[in-house]
């Protein structure tokens, strides 16, 4: 694997993470959980994951500001260079039992992301990309999106909003459009996985409402880098502002933006 010492960096975090993770995966049943909010969980394994991994980043780059899912944000002295992690996206699949979530760690440099890590430690699946440099699978798989070509074959990828969200009906509408005209939709509860999962060329495009910047940052860069389209949900909108995502292979993605954006 060859990578700048930023990405080598970042995968160790993620693995040094994912041991831990794995580890209270395993165990799960005797997490202390706490709620913050319907459906929106918080673990002592991803508060643990997250120490772990700012242990790792700042402790080597100490002047990059910070913006992590658990602890907030924090200003750095270099005001160009920025981490952006998620130590467990996919907290509710993790809860109970299933090995489908994922730590999500990108670096932003002046307003852009330049590296990406998307670590599947149940799966031993280490999705990372760097601009410029393409998008890859462990230690040599070079990353693309998929060649399919007619909507009718094609799967997309969402999330579904639960709780207090609001997006529900925006949601419903986008399905009732889209699953005449699709082979099918996931929705898997891990939105870098779906991310990884599009570069990869397992699903044909995603998108998806009212989500973080953590969630999405490294994975738009793996889609990106595998060849793919990725634009906001709405246009002229700040996908990592807004929070709202579109993407597909190329041959797909003016006719599923089409569907989604009921234009």
């Amino acid at each position: 694997m060859q990578g700048s010492a930023n990405l080598n960096l970042m995968i160790k975090a993620a693995r040094r993470a994912g041991k831990s993770l794995v580890k209270d995966f395993r165990e799960v049943e005797n997490l202390q959980v706490s709620t913050k909010g319907p459906g929106d969980f918080v673990t002592k394994a991803d508060r643990e994951a997250e120490r772990l991994i700012k242990e790792e980043l700042m402790g080597a780059r100490p002047t990059y500001g910070w913006l992590g899912e658990e602890t907030g944000g924090e200003d750095g002295a270099d005001p160009t260079r920025r981490w952006i992690v998620d130590p467990l996206d996919g907290t509710t699949n993790f809860l109970h039992g299933m090995p489908h979530w994922a730590i999500s760690i990108a670096l932003e440099h002046k307003g852009q992301i330049t590296s990406a890590v998307v670590y599947d430690p149940a799966k031993d699946e280490m999705f990372w990309a760097e601009k410029g440099a393409g998008a890859w699978l462990n230690d040599n798989r070079r990353l693309r999106v998929s060649g399919r070509r007619s909507m009718s074959e094609a799967v997309f990828a969402t999330g579904v909003p639960f709780g207090a969200k609001k997006t529900l009906p925006a949601m419903l509408a986008d399905l009732a459009r889209l699953m005449p005209a699709c082979a099918g939709v996931r929705r898997w509860g891990a939105a870098s996985l779906d991310l990884a999962y599009v570069a990869a060329g397992r699903y044909d495009g995603y998108w998806e409402r009212e989500l973080q910047p953590w969630d999405i940052a490294a994975g738009l860069l793996l889609v990106k880098e595998a060849g793919g389209m990725v634009a906001p949900l709405r246009e002229d909108d700040d996908i990592l502002g807004k929070g709202a995502i579109l993407c597909a292979n190329d041959p797909l993605f003016e006719g599923f933006a089409k569907v989604i954006r009921n234009t």
